[in-house]
């Protein structure tokens, strides 16, 4: 379904972002995109649906395709259209338009009677958007801001959904939540989902392959299980030491003195 081939992308043509990084999504698969902050994951993420662009970012080299064909070039709505929506890290909602405004805007390209089934599609996945559909968006509270930039994603339907950080800043509650709603859409509708999450344990649970990003490249990827059980992921990710017992957060903030896959 989606495919990215040695993908090179700079910032005003002067910082490397991304180097060479290459990877798959699977038609009807979760896959994981894992990494510390500043690694190039939501890089990844604006390139393939070309949103780079106000940041002064570029993809200098490289291949990104989708069912078979070039995205490069294409303008972020016709690529929207083919079937890749994004939900950026941050929610990104319109803070003075009401929750069901924000979600008839990612509805653009559906028809009036189209967008009626579709917003009780989304009610139906998220009940509290519902009771609060008249709502201004900037009033929510973070898991509910969440739940809309979602549902507004949703409402395109798309074939492959690309998700930053969702359970950032959430209560677990909200984020069980919010991860039960992304294993329901996968396993009922057989939508693809590309999930960038800090949360490595999280994400592994229900992915079925991860990738590894470490200043800009592909470190590590494999199938989900292999990566959770891999010893550097275990004790740089998950938090864990050889022994199994849990590390503290000084120990753990560390780990890219000791690295063995970069070295």
């Amino acid at each position: 379904m989606l495919q990215l081939t040695n993908v090179q992308i700079m910032y005003d043509r002067a910082i490397e972002a991304v180097r060479d990084v290459s990877l798959t999504v699977e038609t009807g698969t979760i896959v994981a995109l894992l990494g510390s902050n500043g690694a190039g994951k939501s890089t990844l993420l604006k390139a393939i649906s070309n949103v780079l662009y106000p940041e002064e970012g570029e993809v200098l080299h490289g291949d990104i395709r989708f069912d078979g064909a070039d995205l490069l070039g294409l303008p972020a709505d016709e690529i929207v259209r083919r079937g890749i929506v994004h939900v950026p890290e941050g929610r990104r909602l319109f803070p003075l338009m009401s929750v069901e405004e924000n979600l008839m805007m990612g509805g653009f390209l559906k028809s009036n009677k189209e967008l009626g089934s579709d917003l009780e599609r989304v009610y139906a996945l998220f009940p509290r958007l519902k009771d609060r559909r008249t709502a201004v968006a900037g009033y929510l509270s973070g898991g509910e801001q969440q739940m809309a930039a979602i549902g507004r994603a949703l409402m395109s339907k798309p074939k492959l959904l690309m998700l930053d950080e969702p359970s950032l800043g959430l209560a677990p509650q909200i984020i069980d939540q919010i991860f039960e709603t992304i294993i329901a859409l996968n396993r009922d509708e057989g939508m693809s989902i590309l999930l960038v999450e800090q949360n490595a344990s999280l994400a592994l649970d229900i992915a079925s392959y991860g990738y590894i990003v470490e200043n800009g490249r592909v470190v590590l990827d494999g199938p989900s299980q292999r990566i959770a059980g891999n010893d550097d992921v275990k004790e740089f990710y998950l938090g864990f030491s050889e022994a199994g017992a849990k590390k503290n957060y000084r120990e753990v903030k560390h780990y890219k003195r000791r690295k063995r896959w970069l070295s």
